[in-house]
């Protein structure tokens, strides 16, 4: 998997487009842009084979992340 200058997974800004544009920001309704409050997270991670496009990824609250990243 291809890495960024920070050795994170580098992540296709198309397929995140792509995403919010099929789903828009549960808190303003925008298809592009911000969203407070919500961060996109992919639902089979990535460093677990799960594939960087939109069909993998779902709005996830803040709360959310930060509860599963601990």
């Amino acid at each position: 998997m291809a890495r960024d200058n920070d050795a994170k997974i580098k992540r296709s800004q198309d397929a995140r487009a792509e995403f919010q544009r099929a789903y828009p920001c549960p808190s303003t309704g925008k298809i592009s842009g911000g969203c407070p409050g919500y961060v996109v997270d992919h639902i089979v991670p990535l460093n677990r084979g799960g594939a960087d496009t939109a069909l993998n990824m779902q709005w996830q609250s803040e709360n959310a992340a930060k509860a599963k990243d601990d």
